[in-house]
């Protein structure tokens, strides 16, 4: 496979797996196309070679026919954590629904498609909903598909491990809805290698993997050890059920994207680690980086840093 394209490119994983696949190289003449509303907002992707950021919007039929039709294989990374039951209903059922059709009418047969841990027909969120109706809709085309479901994904410039640590630069306390809930997080760098592997393995085809690191945490947890390595350490204070909806109800409807929406808390009801029914990271040869090993350094480096820092990293 020469040319790759990769649907969600210019995100945190997207920017990962082109890194990756451009260092395991791509051939002669081969190339990653990564599409983008804004390209101009791309302009580190825009500096690797072989990766050519175009400005489409893969929402748009034609658009993705044009995109698909120059593609050897695609990655599908376009996903959404907040937003209303018809949003999720278009990014995670209605793109891939128009994705497989977008590969049929242009002969493309492989696809890897990142889809979240948790998922299941009777999820209690419309995001785990969403993400299994899109894997249904892939597995019915009869691609060439394989699932990588990963539980939360870790790393530098996450948004999930920063934004708990800046805030707790700035705050006394941390309230904190779903502090009990369950997560196996996972290095994005583990999930751009797996990508690659699945990528160049044809076995792979058919299956589906869970990508999970070597430990369990509670949010809580998470939160607290995030603070704990920027220097800011605070007591985190767990919240009830009811005052947890409210806190995600406050945040929903503060400018910019929401910390947590309710659909989150619903999300965090099912545990958000391996069931270990399915292969993972290990049957990919893969072995799977811990979250002190990578973001202790990083967070204690930079633990001056206040939240508009970090927001002016995305």
């Amino acid at each position: 496979m020469r040319n790759i394209l990769i649907l969600g490119g210019t995100g945190f994983v997207g920017r990962a797996v082109c890194e990756r696949l451009v260092q395991t190289g791509l051939g002669e003449g081969g190339h990653l196309t990564v599409p983008s509303r804004r390209p101009q907002r791309a302009l580190k992707l825009q500096t690797l070679p072989g990766v050519r950021v175009v400005a489409a919007d893969v929402h748009r039929d034609a658009d993705l026919d044009a995109l698909v039709a120059e593609a050897d294989a695609v990655v599908n990374l376009v996903a959404i954590l907040h937003g209303s039951e018809a949003a999720f209903e278009a990014v995670h059922v209605g793109l891939p629904r128009r994705l497989a059709a977008a590969c049929q009418r242009a002969g493309v047969k492989r696809l890897v498609h990142v889809s979240a841990l948790g998922v299941g027909p009777n999820a209690p969120s419309h995001y785990l909903r969403s993400k299994t109706a899109g894997e249904a809709v892939l597995r019915a085309a009869h691609l060439d598909l394989t699932v990588l479901r990963p539980s939360v994904i870790f790393g530098e410039e996450d948004r999930f491990l920063n934004l708990f640590a800046s805030l707790q630069a700035v705050f006394p306390l941390m309230p904190l809805a779903g502090a009990h809930a369950r997560f196996q997080p996972v290095w994005v760098g583990d999930v751009a290698e797996a990508i690659v592997r699945c990528l160049h393995t044809p076995s792979t085809v058919g299956d589906t993997y869970e990508l999970a690191g070597p430990a369990e945490a509670t949010l809580g947890q998470l939160v607290r050890a995030a603070g704990a390595w920027a220097g800011h350490p605070r007591t985190i204070v767990p919240l009830p059920e009811a005052l947890g909806q409210l806190q995600a109800l406050a945040m929903a409807v503060l400018p910019g994207e929401p910390l947590m929406s309710r659909d989150n808390l619903a999300s965090m009801r099912v545990p958000n680690v391996a069931t270990g029914t399915l292969p993972g990271l290990t049957e990919l040869g893969i072995a799977p980086a811990s979250l002190q090993g990578v973001m202790q350094p990083w967070l204690s480096g930079r633990s001056g840093c206040t939240r508009l820092d970090v927001l002016r990293r995305h």
